[in-house]
C-alpha cells in the first residue's frame, strides 16, 4: 500500500524528470520499490538510459535490473520492439534463467501468442511447480481467451497449493458469479471472511451472493451480513444500507402466512425505517438532487 507521503514524493520527482531536472534513475528506482506501475514513463525515462553508453554503463548490474522494468513497461505500452531487445540483452546475459523465461512468456502474450505462452508458462511450471506468478498467468490467459471454465479448474488448483492468498479466493468468487454459480462464490466469500473478517468489502459481496440466491433463510443472513457490513464502516455504506431496505421487503413478502411470532419477520419494518432514513440522509448532504427520486424507490419497497 502506497502512503499519501510516498505518492507525493513519486509525483514530486516526475515532474522535475519530465521537465529535465535530473533524477530519471531514481525516479525508476521509486516506481520500482513502490510496485507501481507507470509504464509510459518508465518506457520513456528508461529507454534514455538504455540508450546512451555512459548513462547505461554507469549503472553497472543495476542495468540488467533496468531492462527487465523496460521490457516490463513496454510490453504495456505495446511497443514489442523495445521489449523484444530487452529481452534479448536479458537471455545473452543470463541464459537458461527462468525469471528471464518468464519475461520471454510475457512477450508471447503480449503478441498474443497465447498457444505458445501456455507452453513456456507449462515448461517453467515442471521446473518449479510453485511459482505463484506463473500459476497466475496460466488463469490470466484462460481469462483473455474467453474460457472461464479453465480460469476456474486452474485457480482451485492453485488454491489447493496457496490457500491463504485472498486475491486468488476473490478471483475465484467473480468468475463464478460470471458464470451465475452462485452456491460456489458464496464458498468463496466465506473463506475470505473466515480469513479476514474486519474487511467489510467480503461481508458486501457475501450479502449480496445470498440474496441473490434468495429465499427467507437465505436472505435474513444476508440482512446479518448487510448489518455486519454498515457495522465495519461506521454507517458509511450506502450500499448495505440499501440491502438492508431490500431485505426487510423480500423478507416481509416471504414471510406472510408465517408465524406473527418470527423475530425475523417482526423485525423488518423497523430496519427497513433506520436503514431508509439513513439513505435518505447521505443522499442529502451528497446528492440532494437524486433525494426524491430514491424516496420514492424506497416508498415502494413493500414492507
Amino acid at each position: 500500500m502506497v502512503t499519501k507521503t510516498e505518492e507525493t514524493q513519486l509525483n514530486q520527482l516526475e515532474i522535475q524528470v519530465d521537465n529535465d531536472g535530473g533524477g530519471a534513475w531514481e525516479y525508476l528506482c521509486l516506481v520500482r520499490n513502490l510496485k507501481i506501475r507507470r509504464s509510459e514513463k518508465v518506457l520513456k525515462h528508461g529507454s534514455s538510459i538504455l540508450n546512451d553508453p555512459r548513462k547505461r554503463s554507469a549503472l553497472g548490474p543495476d542495468e540488467w535490473t533496468l531492462n527487465e522494468q523496460v521490457a516490463i513497461a513496454a510490453m504495456d505500452c505495446q511497443c514489442l520492439g523495445v521489449a523484444q531487445n530487452c529481452v534479448k540483452a536479458l537471455q545473452k546475459k543470463f541464459p537458461g534463467s527462468k525469471r528471464v523465461g518468464r519475461l520471454v512468456a510475457l512477450l508471447l502474450e503480449a503478441k498474443g501468442l497465447w498457444g505458445e505462452a501456455e507452453e513456456a508458462y507449462s515448461s517453467l511450471l515442471e521446473d518449479n511447480p510453485l511459482d505463484q506468478a506463473i500459476h497466475k498467468r496460466r488463469v490470466a490467459i484462460s481469462k483473455a481467451l474467453g474460457k472461464p471454465s479453465i480460469a476456474i479448474e486452474l485457480l482451485n488448483k492453485y488454491l489447493e497449493l496457496f490457500m491463504a492468498d485472498h486475491d486468488a479466493w476473490r478471483e475465484l468468487a467473480e468468475l463464478y458469479l460470471s458464470l451465475q454459480m452462485y452456491k460456489q462464490a458464496a464458498f468463496c466469500y466465506e473463506e475470505l471472511i473466515l480469513s479476514q473478517p474486519t474487511v467489510p468489502l467480503y461481508h458486501l459481496a457475501y450479502a449480496d451472493v445470498l440474496y441473490t440466491i434468495g429465499g427467507v433463510e437465505n436472505i435474513i443472513s444476508a440482512r446479518k451480513y448487510y448489518a455486519a457490513t454498515i457495522d465495519l464502516t461506521g454507517g458509511k455504506n450506502t450500499r448495505a444500507l440499501l440491502g438492508i431496505c431490500l431485505c426487510a421487503s423480500a423478507i416481509a413478502q416471504l414471510s406472510k402466512g408465517r408465524n406473527k411470532e418470527d423475530k425475523d419477520a417482526t423485525a423488518a419494518p423497523e430496519l427497513h425505517s433506520l436503514a431508509a432514513a439513513a439513505v435518505e440522509k447521505e443522499y442529502k448532504q451528497k446528492a440532494p438532487e437524486k433525494l426524491q427520486l430514491i424516496s420514492s424507490a424506497l416508498r415502494s419497497l413493500k414492507i
